[in-house]
Parts: structure tokens; sequence; C-alpha cells
């Protein structure tokens, strides 16, 4: 999957194999048959795709209305809201986790959905005989008009939050499996979890092998628990990969040379 070019990637078996690694005992073909079965219902209401509005409501009513998914409110920052293993199970999640689910039912059907870089609260835009409707997961797949936006907007990031026309750019398949990994990596180290957190920054590098940050956060991540030669490596692949120069690698280079003492 890392190497693969984004549209090969099928993005609700991304965020599958990616939550198995964690859940090594479940058969992961139960919840490949539970992503079918949304597939089929949507199939069975794809009569209504003749408008765009007809297919926003054909994914809300086969998601949130026929399967019982909603966003999770009471526990948002849950792990679990970020494991589509636990998602399918609890019927709940965060934004991009019931994202995810909502474009794969809408691609099943061939209709065109991207998930967008809207900061803090994944959204979505499906598009369709020459309109375009921005979509949040998070609300039953609820479609949301200007005023709609610039409310959300300023509730996520503070009341003198404006609208920016860059939100509004679609991110990649690769891009949101590693906005549902960061949500668990952050909740990680927000905890003082190292170890899982380094664990979800190797996973984060899984899918995207060529990213330079993502080497250099393992190495800090790795640092601050004390696995030095873990942390160095991390650190060499980061400066091997024709990192950004100034202050970014210059700190880089000093904390290898504080590792490489602390080895002496």
């Amino acid at each position: 999957m890392g190497e693969a070019e984004d549209d090969a990637i099928d993005i609700a078996e991304g965020a599958l194999l990616l939550a198995l690694l964690d859940h090594p005992e479940t058969n992961g073909d139960a919840c490949r048959q539970h992503l079918a079965a949304l597939a089929a219902d949507a199939a069975a209401l794809g009569h209504r795709g003749g408008t765009l509005e007809g297919r926003a409501w054909a994914i809300a009513r086969v998601l949130f209305e026929r399967h019982g998914y909603s966003g999770d409110r009471e526990t948002y920052d849950d792990p679990e809201n970020a494991d589509l293993v636990r998602v399918i199970a609890r019927r709940k999640g965060i934004p991009v986790a019931l994202g995810i689910l909502y474009m794969h039912t809408a691609r099943s059907l061939g209709w065109k959905v991207e998930g967008l870089n809207f900061p803090s609260h994944f959204l979505l835009r499906l598009e369709g005989k020459g309109e375009r409707l921005i979509i949040d997961p998070f609300e039953a797949g609820v479609a949301l008009d200007t005023l709609d936006l610039r409310n959300l907007a300023k509730q996520v990031l503070g009341t003198h939050a404006e609208l920016d026309r860059d939100w509004f750019e679609p991110v990649d398949n690769r891009s949101v499996l590693l906005r549902l990994v960061n949500n668990i990596r952050t909740r990680a180290l927000q905890q003082g979890e190292l170890e899982r957190g380094a664990e979800m920054n190797r996973r984060m590098i899984l899918i995207a092998p060529h990213s330079v940050s993502l080497k250099r956060d393992l190495g800090m991540v790795e640092a601050h628990r004390g696995n030095v030669g873990a942390a160095i490596e991390a650190f060499h692949a980061f400066l091997s990969s024709e990192p950004p120069s100034g202050a970014e690698r210059t700190e880089v280079e000093q904390m290898l040379d504080k590792l490489r003492r602390a080895l002496n």
C-alpha cells in the first residue's frame, strides 16, 4: 500500500488492515462482509442517484439509518473511534472513520467523493451531475451550506476563525488514512503512552514510506522513550531522505549528537 499509486488504494481495506494489526484474533473477513453489505445496500438504492441530493440521501440511509452508524460524542477521544474494526462493531466513530465508510459506500456505486482538507473535523465532497455537496459524516451525512461551514470553523477553531479556501482542497486516499492513524497517535502521546505513539508513527510510515517528516517524528518519540538505537535509526533515515535544510535539519543533527554521546 505504501508503494502503490494513490488511486490504487482501497481506502476501506486500508483502514481495515491497519486496525487488524491491533486485533490479530479478529476475522477480517467478517468486517469485509459488512463492507460488502454496505455496498450492496447502497446499490439497492442506487436508483436514487439521478440527482446529487438523491445520492446523498441513499448513502445516509444505508449508513446512518439502516446500519445505525453515528458520531461518538460521549467518548469522542476513545481510540476505538479511529479503529475500523471497533467502529464497525460499535457503529460509532470520529469523522474521519465514518468518512471512510461513506467514501467506500459512495465509490462502490461509482459516485465521486473526496475527503477535504478541513481542519480538526473531517468533511467530504460528494460530486455528480455537475454539482457538489459538502457532507459531514459525523452528523449523519448532512449537507452543509456556507453558514454551516462558518459555524463549524468557529466551533472547532475558535470564534475568530474564518473560512479558508485551502480547507476545501481535496486530499488523497493516503492522506485520509494518515489522518485516521494520526488520531490514535496524537491521543497516545497526549496520554504519555510513548510506546503506542511510536507504533502508530511506524504504521504511518508503512502507509507513506517516503514521508520525511514522519521519520523525524519517529526519531523524536523514540528519543523521548529512551530508545536510543531506534531514535538514531529514524534520524539517519530522515537525514538520508533529502530533508529540508535549516533549523529542522540542524535540530536533528544536534539530537543525533546527543544520542551518540549517550551511548559512549
